[in-house]
């Protein structure tokens, strides 16, 4: 739910008192904005000058908290070929040159963990005047990055060749409603393609959900999906092999910080066929949930919905530090996975990177990094839980919005779980998961519920069986 757009400000009031009552930040402190504003200032003196690469961003017109930068070249074969490496040059935010162990940047990171997104708004992780301002990778000025350079083979391995700070200067901020194939790398559609290739080949079962927005229709709310442009599926393979990369590197030397996340176990995939069945899908008994997922279009709204289903019943991932006998297997990925691309965003990112530096010039990791690796899986863990309940927060006002003014009508439901609370349905249309107080009935059942009430206040939707 963190893709979730309320162009008709109907959630206002819901996400305000969500806010209030999660503690989301509101700003920060005089002294973090004071400190902030210094670290801003700081010269690059320990970058090598890569002002000369053709770097470019790719992200929403309206973002300036730009993590990343990029530019592609080819090693062997012709423009275009299957042939010889690519080459990426992955730029990322030095975030780490500018704030200081123990300063009060760093301080207020460390309790917040993570940006807060909701649909009004966000609570960002560092003040505007790192995170929209010096270290952000704007275009036509100069900006201290980390780079990256990953080789990918022609069947889609990702290796980390090389990391180091360096100066860069961005020629473009490219958007992903307006880019074109002129404005990017002429190597970019075919990393693009060996990545998805080589997804393919592992089992992957990553699932990109498609954004949702809040529309009115005839004096009530409906909940509509965008698919996820071309441009931002394909921008995501470039994040995507570094952190592989990187996550390789790191296991490899026997340090750092991974992501990792286990399959759906058999009850959760049995509940996604149920939810299949609900949304008129149909999943063949011989495919495996990964084999489904890569045939989903977000374009199609129960498809979409399916989708969403697919990220909420994952296993749930977690970080966890290098463990010496112990692969760190993201089911999602099909690989050891980690998080190095948005250190503007998220606490742990800082430290992989400064890791993968470590790695990459053949030193030892800094004490004081190590030290936080040890630490960040439960400061990570807590910022989580905070984001996954706001967003589950969100879902229920949206659902309580987008069904009020329906009650007393019915609706057609399948179960796709029972426990001693009731039964958790799947509504077939709108794609609203709920519980019902429901006796004898098993899961793959087909009922009828009738909608008692929606309160947007209490962000809660009550059904009853009526057959």
């Amino acid at each position: 739910m963190r893709a979730l757009v309320d162009a008709t400000h109907v959630l206002d009031g819901g996400l305000a008192a969500i806010r209030r009552q999660y503690h989301v930040p509101d700003g920060f402190a005089e002294a973090v904005e004071r400190a902030a504003a210094s670290a801003a200032r700081r010269s690059a003196t320990a970058h090598v000058d890569r002002t000369d690469r053709p770097f470019v961003t790719l992200d929403p017109a309206s973002s300036t908290d730009l993590d990343q930068a990029f530019t592609i070249e080819r090693r062997g074969g012709g423009a275009g070929s299957p042939d010889g490496d690519l080459l990426l040059h992955y730029a990322i935010a030095d975030v780490g040159w500018f704030v200081q162990p123990g300063d009060a940047l760093d301080a207020q990171a460390w309790e917040r963990g993570a940006t807060i997104y909701m649909p009004d708004g966000k609570a960002p992780l560092y003040p505007a005047a790192l995170a929209d301002g010096a270290a952000s990778l704007l275009p036509d000025v100069d900006r201290p990055a980390v780079v990256f350079q990953v080789s990918l083979s022609p069947e889609g391995n990702a290796v980390l060749e090389g990391a180091e700070r360096a100066v860069i200067r961005s020629r473009a901020k490219l958007a992903y409603a307006t880019v074109t194939a002129e404005q990017l790398p002429s190597e970019f559609g075919e990393f693009v393609r060996r990545m998805a290739a080589a997804e393919e080949q592992r089992g992957a079962a990553r699932v990109e959900s498609p954004e949702q927005e809040v529309e009115r229709d005839d004096g009530r709310y409906r909940l509509s999906f965008r698919p996820r442009l071309e441009s931002e599926r394909n921008n995501a393979a470039l994040s995507l092999a570094t952190n592989l990369a990187v996550a390789a590197a790191m296991h490899a030397a026997g340090v750092g910080l991974f992501r990792v996340m286990p399959a759906p176990d058999e009850r959760a995939v049995r509940r996604l066929r149920l939810t299949a069945r609900a949304l008129q899908l149909r999943w063949p008994a011989e495919q495996s949930l990964e084999q489904y997922t890569r045939t989903l279009a977000a374009a199609d709204p129960p498809q979409a919905a399916f989708m969403l289903a697919v990220r909420r019943a994952g296993g749930g991932a977690e970080y966890r530090v290098h463990q010496a006998g112990v692969v760190p297997w993201h089911a999602a990925m099909a690989a050891p996975y980690a998080h190095a691309t948005a250190p503007l965003r998220r606490l742990a990112d800082r430290y992989v990177v400064e890791t993968a530096l470590a790695i990459a010039s053949g030193s030892a990791v800094p004490d004081h990094v190590v030290a936080a690796l040890a630490e960040l899986p439960t400061v990570m863990a807590r910022a989580d839980r905070l984001g996954n309940t706001i967003d589950r927060e969100v879902a229920d006002l949206a659902e309580a919005v987008m069904l009020h003014g329906h009650e007393g009508e019915t609706f057609d439901a399948v179960v796709v779980d029972e426990d001693a609370d009731g039964a958790r349905i799947q509504l077939c249309s709108p794609a609203v998961l709920a519980r019902v107080a429901a006796r004898r009935v098993n899961p793959g059942d087909e009922i009828r519920v009738k909608l008692l009430s929606a309160d947007p206040v209490a962000r809660r939707v009550q059904f009853v069986r009526v057959g």
